[in-house]
């Protein structure tokens, strides 16, 4: 789906597209984005060769389709896409999200009215693109509050929701392929040293969201400890050490499991400790957990709380699994030492 560049200047944007097996959820993405309000899009689906029919799907609906060889992994799809890309604007969606109607459009505005915005960031509705599970509600709750209340300035990208202009992306380069579960980390710590990275709920949409506890506590763990070398360096990015509460939420929640076998030793009294640091876990992140109460009432809270009880405990492993990691590995400490490439283009500060 191209349209022609529109007579009063409204910038051409490349709607881009990673997909691997995801047609279950291609087709409400592909119809968000025929249903833009925005009249000049071009549309690119990169098919990192995907087994099911996901590729017909796309070019059902006038996509301009790239099936990739061999997979290659979301970061190089979309690094793909971009070389395929004709447009002032890259607007990169992942294939499992569809969009409100006004996403391109205000996306395209906020990077247009400001030379310091490098790149705009989009947020979740707290609804899932498809409810598939319980789990899958309780991410959708998560991330929702998390994202949501995290507007303004940030310096990691969500690349689920992610919009670039494109002689910042010449400038700044491409996501690194090599890092799989960390290439926003990797972007946002690139693109923040020059530009702003705004989160706006203007730009918004309905995500898939992990539906077993498998795949949500695998992927919390990995994201967690490969974060870690890029936390140490800058304790100040964005979900790092200095960014509020969170951090001794996670941690309270692992004293809570290992203060508790003490009760076994010490009596019914020592339960008052791991009592305490289960409270204080909650405490730290109270508005999203007063957000789910008033939403979904208390025993859908119950169970939010018990799941995110669990994330908490796996998180905190991963912290010390990074920290042991970037202690005896200097290939891993040098994770995001990838430097940026000279600047080429003025900006106003």
């Amino acid at each position: 789906m191209t349209t022609t560049p529109d007579p009063a200047g409204t910038p051409l944007v490349s709607v881009i597209i990673p997909n691997y097996n995801y047609a279950r959820t291609l087709r409400l993405c592909l119809e968000s984005v025929r249903a833009q309000t925005h009249p000049n899009i071009e549309l690119i689906v990169v098919d990192d060769r995907s087994t099911d029919n996901s590729a017909e799907i796309a070019r059902e609906y006038g996509a301009e389709v790239t099936v990739t060889p061999t997979n290659i992994g979301a970061p190089a799809a979309r690094n793909l896409g971009a070389e395929r890309a004709r447009g002032s604007v890259l607007f990169f969606l992942d294939s499992d999200v569809a969009l409100a109607p006004d996403a391109v459009a205000n996306a395209a505005a906020l990077l247009s009215g400001d030379p310091a915005v490098g790149g705009v960031c989009g947020t979740y509705d707290a609804e899932p693109l498809i409810r598939d599970s319980l789990v899958e509600e309780v991410r959708s709750l998560q991330l929702y509050a998390w994202i949501h209340g995290g507007q303004g300035d940030i310096s990691t990208v969500y690349t689920a929701l992610f919009a670039v202009r494109r002689d910042v992306w010449d400038e700044i380069g491409g996501f690194d392929p090599a890092l799989r579960h960390s290439e926003n980390a990797d972007y946002g710590h690139r693109l923040s040293a020059r530009y702003r990275i705004v989160l706006t709920g203007s730009v918004h949409g309905r995500h898939d969201h992990d539906d077993t506890l498998r795949v949500l506590i695998s992927k919390m763990f990995h994201r967690a400890r490969l974060h870690m070398p890029l936390y140490l360096r800058r304790p100040d990015f964005s979900g790092g050490p200095s960014n509020g509460l969170r951090g001794w939420a996670t941690l309270a929640a692992l004293g809570a499991v290992l203060t508790a076998p003490l009760a076994a030793l010490a009596g019914p009294l020592v339960l008052l400790l791991p009592a305490v640091l289960l409270v204080l876990s909650v405490v730290c992140d109270a508005r999203m957990y007063g957000m789910v109460l008033r939403r979904k009432g208390l025993w859908f809270w119950l169970y939010f709380t018990a799941v995110w009880f669990l994330v908490n405990v796996t998180v905190a492993l991963a912290v010390f699994a990074g920290l042991a990691q970037w202690l005896l590995s200097a290939r891993f400490r040098h994770t995001y030492d990838r430097p940026l490439p000279a600047a080429t283009t003025a900006r106003s500060a």
